[in-house]
């Protein structure tokens, strides 16, 4: 079995990796966010990443998945790690190159909306929402587990006030009062709750088939000329997710990371709880990257025509799947 630093044959692919990559590029753009608290950010902050990669990393934050796909089809970044499923269909349905080539995070908890408790709505009242004024960031995963809870419910969309907003501004606009609804995640949804309630909770979502859970992605041209160095990014990534679901090294690792994530350790231990983190072999299983996220691709997107949200869908998303590097990882445990 693998250990918690690179195999003797990743460590191969690295030093190919950088030997192949100093003839073109010499650093690379990582796309992430601030207030989502992950293990790979132990390696971002202790520089493990550019130890192996052999590259200098810019790291930069952003506030949805959207903006990444367009920083991705620029050619700002490079990688985006844990890029919401939402985004990255609308991107690639639009006819953007783009491609899956790990998942990220699974988190059902961590994605939903709140509405505000001076409301009084819940789960049996939920008709009284219409009319209202929702804050949802549009073409994000919280776009769309919003989407589906309101078809679940029978509230006619339509019939609301929806704003666009990144989370972080929703969470300020729900708890001044000037938002009814707001949708988001992270350290932006744990503020939302305590100024209000959610209308399903993420095992009750998941029993509805909307399933949340976050993606790597990348140009599919960075994929096709830089294999050995994406590899090498997901191997790192994997260790640190290793490290972390241990349970061995929590005590090293969350000051890391919550100091990274511009949270206190207390809100990360919280928020990283109702997160997973599938090792390398369950994301080559069908359960994901074997098959049922390019269905899940295909299912998303085909709901997104149907609400009219984008023009048409792709008739299959294998193409925006990648397996290859992920695979290298694999074969070189």
């Amino acid at each position: 079995m693998k250990k918690f630093g690179l195999s003797a044959t990743a460590v191969g692919l690295v030093m190919g990796a950088t030997a192949s990559f100093a003839q073109g590029l010499d650093e690379i753009t990582v796309a992430y966010f601030l207030e989502w608290p992950m293990p790979f950010e132990y390696a971002k902050q202790m520089g493990i990443y550019e130890e192996e990669l052999g590259v200098t990393i810019n790291w930069r934050a952003f506030d949805t998945g959207t903006a990444m796909s367009a920083a991705m089809a620029s050619g700002d970044v490079h990688i985006s790690v844990s890029q919401g499923v939402p985004p990255f269909v609308v991107a690639a349905s639009a006819g953007q190159d783009i491609q899956v080539v790990d998942v990220a995070v699974s988190y059902s908890d961590n994605d939903n909306c709140v509405v505000h408790e001076s409301l009084e709505i819940d789960a049996s009242n939920v008709a009284e929402l219409e009319g209202r004024r929702v804050g949802v960031p549009i073409g994000t995963a919280a776009h769309y587990g919003f989407l589906r809870q309101m078809e679940h419910f029978g509230v006619d969309v339509s019939s609301l006030e929806i704003v666009d907003m990144a989370p972080a501004d929703s969470a300020a606009a729900l708890a001044q009062g000037s938002l009814d609804m707001a949708c988001g995640w992270g350290g932006a949804l744990r503020r939302m709750l305590e100024h209000g309630n959610v209308l399903l909770t993420g095992a009750e979502k998941q029993e509805l088939g909307i399933y949340v859970f976050d993606v790597t992605s990348v140009p599919a041209s960075f994929a096709e000329e830089e294999p050995e160095l994406l590899a090498a990014f997901l191997s790192v990534t994997a260790d640190m997710n290793a490290m972390w679901n241990s349970g061995e090294h929590t005590d090293e690792m969350l000051p890391v990371i919550a100091r990274d994530a511009g949270m206190d350790e207390d809100a990360t231990a919280a928020t990283m709880a109702g997160f997973e983190f599938p090792s390398v072999e369950d994301q080559l299983s069908a359960a994901w990257l074997g098959g049922g996220t390019q269905t899940f691709l295909l299912e998303v997107a085909n709901f997104f025509v149907e609400t009219g949200n984008i023009d048409s869908a792709r008739e299959s998303y294998e193409g925006a799947v990648n397996t290859g590097p992920l695979q290298m990882v694999h074969d070189g445990m």
